[in-house]
């Protein structure tokens, strides 16, 4: 099944033309991009936690333990979201607080090996869920959007 079948769109929104021109292009883009990224982030494995709180995971498992200040920092949050967030990760067995090596004033928060494996599966799901999808797309359909994703990459890097 085709995800235009699963989201619920126009029919004029699934047989007309994408415009090339730079204003009607992001706005095109920016809608198929938020879509695609809702229903990516449907494929879940622990639906208790909240976007926020599985962000913060991800980036701990993949960058190792931080500072909330710098959690916050990297999701552009303000600290005391921030604490709420690792509060309740740290009360769902998710994260764990320690002292920090070079300032006792701080801490260090890391993931445990609980959200560790929420990472790993929420990502395994995500994975097989848009696999699936590609698949289903005939060679030269995966080609333009292999091109598409080196494109975006330079986009999201300016």
């Amino acid at each position: 099944m085709s995800y235009a079948k699963e989201m619920p769109s126009t029919p004029s929104a699934e047989t007309r033309s994408v415009p090339c021109g730079a204003p009607g292009l992001a706005v095109e883009l920016r809608v198929a991009l938020m879509r695609s990224v809702r229903r990516i982030r449907s494929e879940r494995s622990d639906d208790s936690l909240t976007d926020g709180q599985y962000s913060v995971l991800a980036v701990l498992q993949s960058g190792g333990p931080r500072t909330p200040r710098e959690l916050a920092d990297v999701e552009h949050v303000q600290p005391p979201s921030m604490t709420r967030t690792l509060n309740a990760l740290v009360e769902a067995g998710m994260v764990s607080r320690t002292e920090h090596p070079a300032d006792g004033r701080q801490v260090l928060v890391a993931v445990t090996d609980a959200g560790a494996a929420v990472v790993k599966e929420t990502r395994r799901r995500r994975d097989r869920w848009l696999t699936k999808r590609l698949a289903a797309l005939d060679p030269d359909e995966r080609e333009v959007l292999a091109r598409a994703t080196e494109i975006l990459r330079r986009v999201v890097a300016q």
